[in-house]
């Protein structure tokens, strides 16, 4: 078992906007992140997911007005503190892996956002570093109207993208 830790991992979110005439990315931030892999490199068969928790609450930006957005109006931490991801499948493993070897793969399941839970899929690349280290990135692209994410009204923001790339650098150690 494997268990994801918060001093080596990362999850952000990514989306473009138009800010005061200026097209940019927004990057939010956390590293409060939770879950758990069993993994038995010689049969990948095995593989199991657990259940991943993010701390809304803890996401940060660039921007202290844009992070009160997020956590008042988008997110509405105060009611859903956790984004939570619940595999249902893991698709694309090659039999087994070797140490130092990376391999990428699918992880199908069901994000919840606020109080609204939707499919996703997260492509994977991850390396057993060592008998007890994984290291690896899940991405996945969702799009925020489908959780019912709206953007409030604000004066020189304009044109915020419907789709949000969720990147997740992890390090999860055995425990």
């Amino acid at each position: 078992i494997y268990t994801i830790s918060q001093d080596a991992s990362e999850v952000r979110f990514e989306l473009d906007e138009d800010l005061r005439g200026e097209r940019i990315t927004v990057v939010g931030v956390t590293n409060q992140v939770a879950g758990e892999i069993a993994v038995d490199l010689n049969d990948l068969s095995s593989v199991q997911v657990g259940i991943l928790q993010i701390n809304a609450r803890t996401l940060e930006t660039d921007n202290d007005f844009r992070n009160r957005a997020i956590q008042n109006e988008i997110l509405d931490t105060g009611a859903y503190e956790f984004i939570t991801f619940a595999p249902t499948a893991v698709s694309g493993l090659p039999d087994s892996a070797t140490i130092g070897e990376e391999i990428s793969f699918t992880i199908d399941g069901d994000l919840t956002v606020r109080d609204t839970t939707q499919p996703a899929s997260f492509t994977v690349t991850a390396t057993a570093v060592s008998d007890t280290q994984l290291t690896g990135t899940a991405t996945a692209t969702i799009n925020r109207e489908q959780f019912g994410l709206t953007i409030p009204s604000v004066p020189g923001v304009a044109n915020v993208e419907e789709e949000v790339d969720l990147i997740i650098d992890f390090t999860a150690n055995a425990s």
